[in-house]
């Protein structure tokens, strides 16, 4: 006998709350990065993760693997030389370290989050591409749940909760 729901597995849809696990990596297969916490996002086109990986997990269940090849303007864009600056060490603050992140403006004046990538004599050079920016990257993706996003969570367009956004 079969109850209502019973074995029901939901699809990934708009509107759904999506749990995975991935890996990163580079075009030759070197792993940059993979999850220790599962990720967790809205799915639906909230901006909360790479439009192709949205494409290629909709209408997907849990248990679904994928890897994903994704060249420099489907991850996370290709390098803009725009951002890149040099700075006299004097106009920073004590403690200034490559690695850190400091709120600067771009070219045209919108405030922009730039890395300390390098620290050489009295110049500081920042880079406000991200980390990634100019690579090609294979995702490999594995779906573990999907539920139904609250009213909350689509109003917010984020996920709340555990591995979610705090208010």
């Amino acid at each position: 006998m079969r109850f209502p729901g019973q074995n029901c597995r939901m699809k990934i849809e708009k509107d759904t709350v999506v749990t995975l696990r991935y890996k990163v990596a580079d075009a030759n297969g070197k792993l940059i990065e993979e999850s220790r916490e599962p990720m967790v996002y809205l799915h639906g086109g909230y901006d909360n993760t790479l439009p192709k990986i949205e494409a290629a997990l909709d209408g997907r269940e849990p248990g679904y693997e994928v890897n994903l090849q994704l060249k420099p303007e489907d991850a996370f864009g290709v390098r803009d030389e725009s951002l890149t600056r040099s700075i006299p060490k004097k106009e920073f603050p004590p403690g200034v370290k490559v690695g850190g992140q400091l709120e600067g403006t771009t070219d045209d004046g919108q405030p922009h989050v730039f890395h300390v990538m390098k620290i050489k004599g009295d110049t500081v050079l920042l880079d406000g591409n991200h980390p990634l920016a100019g690579k090609e990257l294979r995702f490999h993706l594995k779906v573990t749940g999907v539920r139904a996003a609250t009213a909350e969570e689509i109003q917010h367009r984020h996920v709340h909760g555990a591995h979610g956004h705090q208010h």
